[in-house]
């Protein structure tokens, strides 16, 4: 990526350079990489240096960055090892990121050279003396007390004693007398393309030429001047063939309709991660979550992080992108935005990273090949047929689908040391070393003491020597000794060169093999996003191009909205929503839309050309109009493509010329101090070569076609540049220090940032509700119900979090907003207790805290490290009931109940938060005290008392933080006000385990007669997330307080008495429940007596409750709950049942209704349902209509005695039925033959059990209650539809029913079955509240 004033580089490569040990200073240790006491020398790392890099300046606008180059080659700093150690050289690319968004491709080959210097191998000598010392000293003192060995009285650390000879400490361990001192150097490329293949080559072979110090009249210089010089970076389209130190090389570029330059190895990238791995971390990248890489191997970082994000094309990562981080910026971890990182660790040492946020992170072991992903990440579109897919694709060309244990720097083997002296490893020394372990390392050091083969099999980092699609290198160039036997053996004609030609050929077509299987899996991946998105751009939010250009467009581009996102979603499968609902809100996906709108005015970027490219191809094989797959396609582009691919290759349109001898003064450098890579003849390598007409001719020709693309875009090269640079800047974050000025200005586009990402969110989370809530009043379709919900809101908690966290004087905890409550909070309990207060004032809980706080002890401040302590506060404390309140606050009429406000302040709701024990962190407990005001409509108001704080907000601010801009504060709030006009239930559908208390308030008869009760009253809720057992209601009372786990929103309640007394009868007109935590309150409607011997009998009715509206004050709400309801319980409209007028037309349009209600209600996504309680039990459910059909006609009146219930009639019915039964049965056992089922009678005793059981266990309850509770249990178990026959045809309903009913008309009954039998094909479950003691 280049930057906005870089124009491309007509070079292959831009500079060549040289890092390692500085000749003219000593052992500096880089102090950034750590501690270096703990470790022995040998594993310390010291500071290297760019030794030169050539040339100075390259002609293009690409600085040579000596720092960024030298951290990057050799992240861990210099690293000395011994002859024992493993000293294979090693291969990594690098990317170089510039403030404004550009890129530069390196590529570092490093290697380990001989230390020559005296002053160097005595500093070492010394420095590990002094390490010994300091082990020895702390060995003594842990051991002081211990029995001293006889046997041992060495002074030296245990590993470093002969006792131990095959100790892996032993390595590190320098003897200047017998070891031979080894420091890392690099060779590196730097230049804007991305030419893999070639940067490996050409240092693998320039290494290989000068450790075999051929005489030769081409040198070092030659072969680097023509890489820089004279090889052109091939235009889109063209190929171009070089020579590479002797072997040959072509580099090829796609045009600008083909998928972007790209050559590592995606057939090691899926080795490595495995197919599954491979999706999961794609889908981690997409979400644009944290994503750190960890390999002891600098080049698998680099592979794995430049292949995610080639293979998530057309988009492109937007955030911090640092593929290998050196030890000295570890603290970037600590950024709170996306990132993709690559650590460099060994396996024993991965425990210790230290990693700030696991929430949000996604840790990919390249190593293992293990992928750790955040517990909420989604499931990627069509996964399992994805992952089919690659799976087939690897196997078609050989790849293992699991972890392979391969690495291409294991391919460079053949690069050994010579040994300058005959080392002494057959005795003990008293060094401690021992013999055994050094001698099988110490083989790995020489090229001339043992042939490559064995050399090769011996190393224990070895890959296996016969792993195929290796890079092979020719065996005939190991050593000088073989290259002679091999000129004796062309001679004698024992040698065939052919052998050689066709190695070449070989690895020639190992390349073309790797582009080609590279291509396939990028179309596969490619070819996915293109179904996902095939329509996007019919929602993409066009601006009128006529009226608005380009520069007014991208000054408010951030204030607009350009891709309708609903819409988008409601089209898409329901499965995918969870991943789509998120990806659009990604930076990546957000760019491409940008670049979409971006087009209109001739910005054409590449990436959205072949996206729009490959979607217009999908289109023209179904239909224009296609909105969607209807199933997953596969890939059918990968032929094509690479047909494409074998052709360019397979001509050659550029021959650069070979490398030619130059000064003969510069020949001699190869011939300096053989053994270590020499500097460079600095003047040769910055002469510009002269320019030949051709190579003018053909820069003509480029610059013309350049002109003609900015004429056909209607865009000038400046325009041009300047939009690109805009664009990057602000999507590149700039991780340098900056000067006050610059940091000033930052700072407020960092408060403007945040006050326009406030505004976004807040609209977004408003549309989204209100969108819902039309849905659930029959206003619209639902689309998006559910699904967005919990994201937006942590999303919202993400972003106060970053509000409150910026221009902080310190930090205090790991949430500021949290930190800045707990100091609230203490301000306001010091400034209560200073002062005293009349409770008399006060509303009746607020009354209570404020005598808590009279009645603390003498030290009443808390300090935020003992919030916990709040916890141990008891119910009566923390929810006062009104018992507590003194009488002169209570009104004149003890016995008429009241429900008291609840106090809307930030302490009250902190200590509600502080008493759940499920939370141990300030995030959470901030997090927690977000959904708890957002649900309570309190945000804005609580945020408002909290900063209206001015001495606290100056006491933990600077002057520059965002909440102490006075205006962008004050939109920040109105902002989240506007959230106050739909209703969440953000808390309790979160925190489902948490300790909630619950206040009951019964609403008796005002009827002298119904007022009270004798007998033992209690309560049972019912709710979504579970139910209560029988909690006692205290005698004489109608309000009580409980604890209990959160029952989520009540659907229903249980309200009963045990009948003892001189009174039990009880009229019950409401019941209201308040959640004491939310301040949610529901109404349960009853309006029916509790007692034996009056109404239906009941000493139990279940209750169905209504949640009130917050906008009904509780005194509107306590004046209507004591008046009758207008619905009973069970809840049938009017107050009794021979005042209904209702005509067979009605009751039937009631009856259909009500089934379609529960029809939709199962077709509906599970997220979307709502309670299915409501619709059997509620306002006229299917209880309510069938108790409708069921009364219709029914003889209910009688004159002597009392009136006769449905229940009654059903019971008669199951005598009869069970009478039926039995004398069929005792039928068929005489007779031995069997009655064809369309009598009924296995309906009808499954009609005589559920009777039966409905009565054995419903004791208490009432006739009218039983009835309910048959028809949910009878809809459960599909019996409805099924009883209506052998109901028609009892004589107990045409005893009991007029001709007129339901059930005495056969064609009424057929249209009843007919109605039922639509619930056949579903599974009803019941809440349990409403079967308790049935199931």
């Amino acid at each position: 990526m280049m930057s906005s004033n870089q124009r491309e580089s007509q070079r292959l490569f831009e500079y060549f350079a040289i890092i390692g040990l500085s000749p003219d200073g000593g052992l500096e240790p880089d102090r950034l990489q750590g501690d270096v006491v703990v470790v022995p020398p040998l594993e310390r790392s010291y500071k290297a240096r760019v030794l030169g890099h050539y040339p100075d300046h390259a002609p293009t606008s690409l600085p040579f960055d000596h720092h960024a180059v030298q951290m990057l080659c050799l992240p861990r700093g210099l690293q000395f090892r011994t002859q024992k150690h493993f000293l294979e050289p090693r291969f990594h690319p690098f990317l170089v990121t510039k403030e404004d968004g550009s890129r530069a491709h390196g590529f570092a080959y490093v290697f380990y050279e001989e230390v020559n210097s005296q002053q160097i191998c005595t500093a070492m000598h010394t420095l590990q003396s002094v390490y010994l010392t300091e082990m020895s000293s702390s060995h003594a003192k842990a051991s002081s007390g211990a029995t001293p060995n006889s046997r041992d009285t060495r002074s030296l650390p245990r590993q470093f004693r002969l006792s131990a000879p095959k100790s892996p400490a032993a390595l590190h361990f320098y003897d200047i007398t017998k070891d031979q001192l080894y420091v890392t150097k690099c060779i590196a490329l730097v230049g804007q393309h991305p030419y893999v293949y070639a940067a490996r080559k050409f240092l693998k072979g320039l290494y290989r030429f000068f450790i075999q110090c051929e005489s030769s009249g081409v040198s070092l210089e030659s072969h680097v001047y023509n890489l820089l010089y004279e090889v052109p970076a091939p235009p889109p389209g063209r190929c171009v063939v070089f020579s590479c130190v002797g072997k040959t090389h072509i580099c090829h570029r796609p045009t600008s309709h083909e998928l972007p330059l790209f050559e590592y190895s995606l057939r090691e990238f899926c080795s490595c991660l495995g197919v599954e791995s491979v999706v999961q971390l794609l889908t981690c990248v997409l979400l644009e979550n944290q994503v750190i890489l960890v390999s002891s191997d600098y080049n698998k970082l680099m592979l794995v992080a430049e292949s995610i994000c080639t293979l998530v094309f057309p988009f492109v990562w937007q955030h911090v992108y640092v593929p290998i981080l050196p030890a000295s910026l570890h603290h970037f971890l600590d950024a709170p935005v996306p990132f993709i990182m690559g650590l460099q660790c060994s396996h024993d040492s991965r425990d210790t990273i230290q990693i700030p946020n696991e929430a949000n992170l996604c840790l990919v072991d390249v190593d293992e090949g293990t992928v750790e992903v955040p517990e909420d990440l989604p499931v990627f579109p069509h996964r399992s047929d994805f992952i089919q897919e690659l799976t087939q694709l690897l196997i078609k060309w050989e790849v293992p689908t699991g972890k392979l244990d391969r690495n291409l720097n294991e391919h460079h083997s053949q690069y050994k040391y010579r040994r300058r002296r005959k080392y002494s490893w057959s005795h003990d020394s008293d060094s401690g070393v021992s013999s055994t372990e050094g001698s099988m390392s110490g083989s790995h050091s020489s090229i001339t003491s043992l042939p490559p083969s064995t050399a090769t099999s011996t190393s224990p980092l070895q890959g296996p020597p016969n792993s195929t699609r290796s890079h092979h290198l020719d065996p005939f160039h190991f050593s000088p000794h073989l290259k002679e036997i091999t000129a004796i053996a062309k001679k004698a004609g024992v040698y065939d060169s052919e052998e050689g030609d066709r190695m070449k050929k070989e690895r020639d077509s190992e390349m073309m093999e790797e582009l080609k299987f590279n291509n396939a899996v990028r179309e596969v991946f490619l070819n996915r996003f293109v179904h996902m998105f095939c329509a996007y751009d019919h929602f993409v939010i066009q601006p009128n191009c006529q009226e608005t250009d380009m520069e007014q467009w991208l000054s408010c581009r951030e204030s607009v909205q350009n891709f309708d996102k609903a819409t988008f979603l409601s089209d898409q499968p329901e499965l995918h929503l969870p991943f789509l609902s998120r990806f659009i809100e990604s930076q990546m996906f957000t760019t491409l839309v940008d670049h979409k709108i971006l087009s209109n005015w001739g910005k054409q970027d590449s990436n959205l050309r072949i996206f729009d490219v490959r979607i217009r191809l999908l289109r023209d094989r179904y239909d224009d109009s296609l909105v969607r797959t209807p199933s997953y396609e596969t890939c059918t582009t990968i032929r094509e493509t690479e047909q494409i691919l074998e052709k360019r290759l397979a001509h050659t349109d550029y021959r650069a010329p070979a490398p030619q001898p130059m000064d003969p003064q510069a020949e001699s450098c190869t011939q300096f101090n053989p053994g270590h890579f020499p500097l460079l003849d600095r003047i040769a390598l910055n002469k510009e070569p002269h320019k030949s007409k051709k190579r003018s001719s053909h820069a003509w020709r480029r610059r013309e076609r350049q002109e003609r693309h900015l004429e056909h875009t209607g865009l000038s090269g400046d325009q041009r540049d300047r939009v690109m640079h805009e664009a990057k800047s602000k999507l590149q974050p700039k991780l340098a220090d900056m000067s006050p000025a610059h940091m000033a200005q930052t700072n407020w586009k960092f408060v403007e940032q945040l006050l326009k990402e406030c505004k976004t969110r807040t609209k977004r989370m408003l549309v989204e509700k209100m969108g819902s809530e039309a849905v659930e009043l029959g206003h619209g379709e639902g689309s998006l119900v559910g699904v967005e919900e919990n994201t937006l809101i942590a999303s919202l908690c993400d972003l106060l979090e970053r509000v409150w966290a910026h221009g902080l004087q310190s930090k205090q905890g790991k949430s500021a907003l949290w930190s800045h409550l707990l100091n609230f909070q203490e301000l306001e309990e010091c400034n209560d207790s200073s002062k005293p207060v009349n409770p008399n004032f006060l509303s009746p809980d607020l009354s209570t805290m404020a005598l808590e706080t009279e009645s603390a002890p003498a030290s009443p401040t808390k300090s935020p490290s003992n919030t916990n302590s709040l916890r141990k506060k008891s119910l009566q404390e923390r929810w006062p009931s009104d018992r507590s309140i003194d009488r002169r606050s209570r009104p004149s009429d003890p016995g008429i109940p009241t429900l008291r406000p609840l106090p809307i302040s930030i302490t009250f709701d902190m200590r509600n938060v502080l008493a759940m024990t499920e939370i141990k962190t300030h995030i959470g407990y901030a997090r927690a005290w977000v959904r708890l005001s957002l649900e309570k409509k309190v945000l804005s108001k609580h945020l408002t008392t909290l900063l209206g704080d001015s001495e606290l907000l100056r006491s933990l601010y600077k002057r520059y933080a965002f909440l102490r801009c006075d205006d962008e504060k004050e939109q920040f709030l109105s902002y989240l006000l506007s959230l106050n006009a739909v209703d969440y239930f953000c808390f309790t559908s979160t925190y489902t385990s948490t300790i909630v208390p619950y206040r009951v308030v019964i609403f008796p008869s005002r009827k002298l007669s119904g007022a009270s009760t004798s007998a033992n009253a209690w309560v049972s809720l019912g709710g979504t997330l579970g139910q209560t057992s029988n909690i006692p209601v205290p005698r004489s009372q109608v309000e009580l307080v409980f604890q209990h786990k959160n029952l989520g929103l009540l659907t229903t309640l249980r309200i009963g008495h045990d009948n003892t007394g001189m009174s039990p009868k009880w009229m019950v007109e409401h019941v209201l429940v308040r959640n004491e935590v939310t301040g949610h309150t529901w109404k349960f409607p009853c309006g029916r007596w509790l007692g034996r011997g009056i109404d239906d009998g009941s000493l139990e009715r279940i209750l169905v409750g209504e949640l009130v509206p917050s906008h009904v004050t509780s005194d509107d709400l306590v004046e209507s709950c004591r008046t009758p309801p207008r619905c009973r319980s069970p809840n049938v409209p009017g107050p009794r049942r021979s005042d209904l007028r209702l005509t067979v037309p009605d009751i039937q349009q009631h009856l259909g209704d009500s089934v379609n209600s529960l029809v939709k209600y199962f077709y509906k996504p599970e997220k979307e349902r709502g309670s299915l309680t409501l619709l059997l039990c509620g306002d006229f459910g299917l209880v309510c209509c069938l108790e409708q059909v069921f009364s219709y006609g029914f003889k209910s009146t009688r004159f002597f005695g009392k009136n006769l219930y449905l229940w009654d009639y059903f019971e008669r019915v199951q005598q009869h039925f069970e009478v039926v039964v039995r004398e069929e049965m005792e039928r068929e056992q005489l007779t031995g033959i069997a009655r064809d089922r369309d009598h009924g009678l296995g309906s009808m005793a499954e009609f005589v059990s559920l009777v039966a059981r409905i009565n054995a266990s419903s004791s208490h309850l009432g006739k009218d209650d039983k009835f309910q509770l048959f028809v949910c249990l009878a809809a459960r178990s599909h019996l409805l539809p099924r009883i209506l026959l052998p109901l028609q045809r009892s004589p107990i309903t045409s005893h009991m029913y007029d001709e007129s009913s339901f059930l005495r008309d056969p064609q009424l009954v057929r249209d009843l079955i007919n109605v039922l039998s639509a619930l056949n094909e579903f599974e009803i479950i019941l809440e349990s509240s409403l079967t308790r003691g049935i199931d």
